[in-house]
Formats: structure tokens, sequence, C-alpha cells
């Protein structure tokens, strides 16, 4: 458990150090490009827009990565605070302030944040701007003039630091050792804190100077991984081989580096055959004086190239990087799938094996999703399915429905629990996690993922779809559909939901407390046994509960519905938000259903919160009775 919260933690630190230069690249590459057209030694030398370099690297690109730090801890007003702070940090050094940036910008957005939490509530109305920007104003400066003095020459020392050990690696020929480190790491999803953490600024540094770095092909040189699929293009078994050549055109020319990372955990060897291959491309860029003019990012061939500097050498020494160590790794990946004694590669696994260690949802794991079946000519009936059937199936189906009711189209939406999905299901919608089950539960049904029941773009595509010409002539569906919410008011029932267990202002410091204490509500009110909170807490792990737009519904699992003792709800406001898997969760609803009672009222809330200025008039609801008739619609 430790082990695990160490790598959880170390991937957190991670994503947070890339996600503050991966929004600005696009800044990162104009600058580069500008550098390799205008200065003197570049293609098309012009004195007059060459002065646009200096600029661009010491005020614009530090300015941007801390305005985007800042904003990652408060928003708008902790990016403009990062900005500010971040200016003394570059005024105070005579080297671009990249990591400075890195420091400052998030500090800046940590500062103000406390502040805006310590003053919460205490401000005259009417005086509320007048405090925002004096305090925003005079905490910046404040910050910014430490930054001058101090953390500016602090960080020149330790970025001179990290030069020279670079320049001692080059002279002694140990840099290609650094494949040891990045291969595996990029692997166990540290690429990004690598490349634009450590690298990029140490690259930016060097490339100011001399007008390239190797560092920025360290990471981002894609031969390692084109070797090992063009490897299981040729000699994988199963459903690896024929993927492997679809994410080979992805990984080389789209740049997306993580769509190889499955194929490297169902063989473990592979790692050598990937280090290897890095270490290979760094000696060859090494000696022939490779190197980019600013990073690459994607790390696809066409954003190497174009990044080059404009020298015939440079395109030659990039090229035979990347070649030397596609060909390293090809051949030792070859030549352990051809010794290797696994019969057959099963890729969807391995994907899944990456996603979870990832942490989160991976942007290419869906190329190798099973076949999710073919549309239906003919569509009646659509189904939602969640482990339970009660909680986030019931709100995805109620806001489905609508929408299949506003466009006109005469389909049935209904909802179940995967264990209960009908052998004639059509179309099945569940939680991207629960779509391997459903899938082995009804294989000939069309299936559809979501990670959002609350707002998910999937909701309109399907509609369009259905409303194609070739799905016209609709079947009738049925009037007594078994899961159909009827019509009417949906929010009557008072015993549902009542005042006494809707709750203001609390504060949680794990998902599990806040989970807890809406159990507890629950028993308390008589709707559960006692040994139902300890469901709801099972059934989060199973696939979080959080539905998207800072709302969660806890609910026990499907076992647990014999502990219900009646249909009800509890409502927990967390101003300050709580932690769901990465998600900040502002609404709690937790749920106890029975027969299927409590489908109507949770139709409703479903509907209310798909909008989001109806979740902050129930976030900043003063009173029970203000959140009823928010939820009433009154």
């Amino acid at each position: 458990m430790a082990q695990s919260n160490i790598k959880v933690a170390v991937q957190k630190f991670g994503n947070f150090l890339s996600s503050m230069v991966m929004p600005n690249i696009s800044a990162f590459i104009a600058w580069g490009l500008i550098t390799a057209l205008f200065i003197p030694t570049g293609i098309f030398p012009n004195e007059s827009l060459a002065k646009l370099v200096d600029p661009m690297v010491t005020y614009l690109l530090p300015l941007l990565i801390g305005y985007t730090g800042g904003k990652l801890v408060h928003d708008q007003r902790g990016g403009v605070v990062g900005a500010i702070v971040t200016m003394g940090v570059i005024v105070g050094a005579d080297i671009p302030m990249f990591l400075g940036a890195m420091i400052m910008g998030p500090l800046g957005g940590y500062v103000i944040k406390k502040f805006d939490q310590l003053i919460e509530g205490k401000v005259k109305a009417g005086f509320e701007m007048l405090v925002n920007n004096f305090s925003a104003g005079i905490l910046g400066g404040f910050f910014a003039i430490l930054a001058f003095l101090a953390i500016g020459p602090a960080v020149t020392t330790f970025t001179g630091w990290l030069v020279t050990g670079v320049d001692w690696l080059l002279a002694t020929g140990l840099l290609p050792l650094t494949s040891i480190i990045i291969e595996p790491a990029k692997v166990l999803f540290l690429n990004n804190a690598i490349n634009h953490g450590v690298l990029s600024p140490i690259g930016l540094e060097q490339a100011k100077t001399t007008g390239k770095s190797i560092l920025f092909l360290l990471e981002a040189n894609p031969g390692p991984g084109i070797g090992v699929l063009l490897a299981f293009s040729i000699f994988g078994k199963g459903t690896a081989k024929r993927s492997a050549p679809g994410a080979a055109i992805i990984q080389f020319f789209g740049g997306i580096h993580e769509i190889y990372f499955p194929y490297i955990l169902m063989r473990p060897m592979l790692f050598f055959a990937v280090i290897l291959g890095g270490m290979s491309g760094i000696f060859t860029l090494m000696l022939l004086g490779g190197g980019l003019a600013s990073p690459a990012s994607p790390g696809s061939i066409i954003a190497i190239m174009a990044v080059t500097p404009p020298q015939g050498s440079a395109y030659l020494a990039n090229i035979a990087g990347v070649l030397v160590a596609g060909i390293v790794s090809f051949v030792l990946s070859s030549f352990i799938l051809k010794t290797g004694k696994q019969k057959d590669e099963d890729i969807e696994e391995a994907a899944r094996k990456m996603q979870e260690m990832k942490g989160k949802k991976s942007s290419v794991s869906n190329v190798f999703a099973a076949n999710t079946g073919t549309m239906p000519e003919k569509v009646s009936k659509i189904i939602f399915a969640c482990d339970a059937g009660m909680g986030s199936s019931a709100m995805g189906a109620s806001l489905l429905r609508k929408k299949v009711k506003e466009a006109g189209m005469n389909i049935a939406v209904t909802n179940t629990a995967i264990s209960n999905l009908p052998s004639d299901a059509q179309i099945v919608i569940t939680q991207e996690e629960l779509t391997p089950r459903a899938q082995k539960q009804v294989p000939n049904a069309y299936h559809i993922s979501v990670d959002n029941f609350l707002s998910s773009p999937e909701y309109d595509q399907l509609i369009n779809r259905l409303k194609n010409p070739e799905t016209a002539e609709l079947q009738e569906i049925v009037e007594d559909a078994e899961a159909v919410v009827p019509s009417g008011d949906p929010h009557t029932d008072d015993a549902l939901l009542r005042e006494e267990n809707i709750f203001l202002n609390q504060e949680f410091a794990t998902k599990e407390e806040a989970i807890r204490f809406a159990g507890n509500v629950l028993v308390k009110a008589g709707y559960v046994k006692e040994s139902y909170i300890d469901a709801m807490i099972a059934r989060d792990e199973m696939t979080s509960t959080y539905m998207g737009n800072d709302v969660a519904i806890p609910h026990g699992t499907e076992e647990a519905k014999k502990d219900v003792l009646n249909s009800g709800f509890t409502v927990l406001q967390v101003p300050n938000g709580v932690d769901f898997d990465g998600q900040k969760v502002r609404l709690i609803f937790g749920i106890a259903g029975k027969d299927g009672t409590h489908l109507e009222i949770l139709s409703g809330i479903a509907v209310t919160c798909s909008d989001m200025a109806n979740i902050e008039k129930l976030v900043e609801a003063k009173s029970a009775r203000e959140i009823m008739d928010i939820l009433n619609d009154k």
C-alpha cells in the first residue's frame, strides 16, 4: 500500500510539473521556429525579426509557465499572481528562468489561495472587488521582490550546476546512460515530468547559447518505440500483432509515445530493447552533433524535423539518431519476441494495466479496446448499466431520455445492473471501467463508454447517429418498458429527501470520510442498515461514484440491496470540495434505493445537476429549504 501511495504521489507531482509546460508548447515551438529562421545563422537571416528571440525566451515563455502554474493551483487569480511573482525571478536572474517560473508560479497561486480561504465570508458586501484586487497586487508585489532578491539568484546557481553536470556527462561520454532512467520512467508515466520538468529548462538554456540542445531528444526520440512496434508487426501474435502497425503510425508520426507502453508491459524484457535503443540513439547524436532548437512535443518525427536547426549536418545527425535507436530496438525486440514462449499477447489487458499504472484515463487506451459491436439498424431500446443499477445508470438514463424526447425519437431509455442486462440488448452505455464486464454479459450489443454521466459528449453523438436517415424507421417502443421513469412531477415524495438530511458547509479530509458521513445519515434516518455503509465504500472502490459537474452519488453495491429498508437520500454541501480520485466534488448525494422507488427523484436531480448554473446555486445555498426548492425547481 505504501509503495502504491508513493507511486501515485510521484505520478501526480510529475503530472503537475509537465502540466505547467505542456499547454504552452506551441509558444516554445513558435520561439524555436523564429530562432531557426531569422537569427544570423538561420535559414532567412533577418536582423529586425531576430529581435523577437531574446524577449520571447526571457519573458514570454517563463511568464506563460508561471501563469499556468499559478492557475493550476488557484484558477485565474492564482494565474495572475503566479505571473507577477515570476516577473520577479525573471528580472532577478541573467538566464531564462524556466525553473524559477516552475517554482514561483505555483507558489504565487498557493499564497493567494490561502489568503482567499482566510478571508472567505469576512468581507463586507460591496468591498469584494477592492479586497480581491489589492490583495492580489500586494501579495504579488511582495513575493515578486522576494523572488528578485533571493529566488532568482538561487535558481541561477542551481541551473548552473545542472548545466555543468550535463556538460560533464557529454564530455565523459556518459550521457547515453540516462536512458537507463528515462526509458523505464516513460512507461511509468514520468516521461513528461522528465522531459518538460527537467530536460527542457536545461536544454533551453543550452539552446539560447549554442542554438540547439541534445537534451530535447533524450525523451522525445521516437526510435526506441517504433522499433518495438515494428517487431510486434512482424513477430508478434494475436491482437498485438494486428494492432501494432496502426500503433506504429500513431507513435512515429503522431508523436504519442504512450501507445507503445502496453506492448512493453506484456513483455517486460522489452525494457532492455528500448533502453539499449535509447542509449544507441543518444550516442549517435553525440557523435554527429545532433540536437534541437526547442522542445519537440509531441515526440513526432514531424515535430523533430520542424525544430531541427537549419543546417544539413543537424538534420543528418537527428535522423541518424532516430534510425539507429529504432534499428537497435527492433533487433533486440525481435529476438525477445521470437525466443519467448508466450503464445498470444492480450493487448487489451496490457492497456488496462497501463491505465491503472497511469492513475487516470489514457488518451490512447481506446485504440486497443475490444470491438464495441455494430450499431443496430433499428433501435428501440437503450440501456444504461452500472454495478448496482440504481445510481449512476439511473442518472445517465434520465438525462439521455430527456435528450431522446427533445429529439422527437421513439426510443426507450432504461437502466439496470450489469448482471441483469437482457440478452437482446441493442445499445448498452456504461462507465469506462465497467465496459469489459458489459461486453462479456451481452457481446452482441453495441457498447458505448462514458466517463462523465452528467455531461458526456457521447450522448449528443449518439443522438446524432440515431437521427441519421438510416435509422429513420425506428421500432415503436412498448408502453410498459420496465424501467422507464413515470411521467409527472418527479419531486413530490418528501419522505425520500427531507430537510434534516441535508447538511450545509461540510468539510471532509478524504472521500471515504465523506461517504461514511453520508452512510451514517442514511442509517440514522432509517433508510438502511449499518452494514450498508461499508457497501458504499466498496462500491466506490470498484468504480468511482464521481458523476461529473462536481457531483458524486455514493451508494451501495448490488449485493447490498438487501440492506436497504426504504428509499431515501441525503445531500452534503461541500463548498471547498473533497477529492474523489483526482476530481473535486462539492455536492454529494448519498443514495439508498429500494424497488425502484427512488428513481423518480434521482431523475430530477440528474437533470438539475447537468446544468453548472444549478450546481453553483446548490453550493451557495444558505439553507436546507433553499436546496430543496432548487432540486424541486420551484
